[in-house]
């Protein structure tokens, strides 16, 4: 076999070779990213997961009015003169990274957030709902 012959068979062998290497390091690059958690784009998305995460009717009815009220159920809703944030309207916005770090775009995170506070502050949505009624804001 000539040497000619021979180096052209070792070529595509190396580059083959070298597009392997590519490809893995590439896939470990991609496979190793954190995940995000998905965002949500739409005040109907976001009144889906709050049904799902308040089954109680009575509860979510409250936890709705609160929020409808505050944000229009807009995730990334922020009030000009305050600085609170969200679907809640915490202030400031970044006490909801208790509840993820993705609490600027995620409405499962923020609603989390919001139904604790109103918990530990009114003892329930409809606490805060009645409070809310009373002052013009919870």
């Amino acid at each position: 076999m000539s040497v000619s012959v021979i180096r052209r068979v070792a070529a595509p062998k190396k580059a083959l070779t070298g597009i392997a290497l590519v490809a893995a390091t590439a896939g470990m690059a991609l496979s190793a990213a954190p995940a995000h958690a998905a965002s949500t784009a739409s005040p109907a998305q976001a009144k889906v997961i709050a049904k799902k995460m308040i089954p109680d009717a009575a509860q979510f009815t409250a936890f709705s009015k609160i929020v409808q009220h505050e944000s229009g159920w807009d995730v990334d809703a922020t009030n000009a003169s305050s600085g609170a944030y969200g679907l809640v309207q915490a202030l400031p916005g970044n006490k909801m990274a208790a509840a993820g770090s993705d609490w600027k775009t995620n409405a499962q995170t923020q609603i989390e957030w919001g139904l604790d506070y109103m918990k530990s502050r009114y003892g329930s949505p409809v606490g805060a709902w009645n409070f809310w009624q009373a002052n013009g804001w919870y």
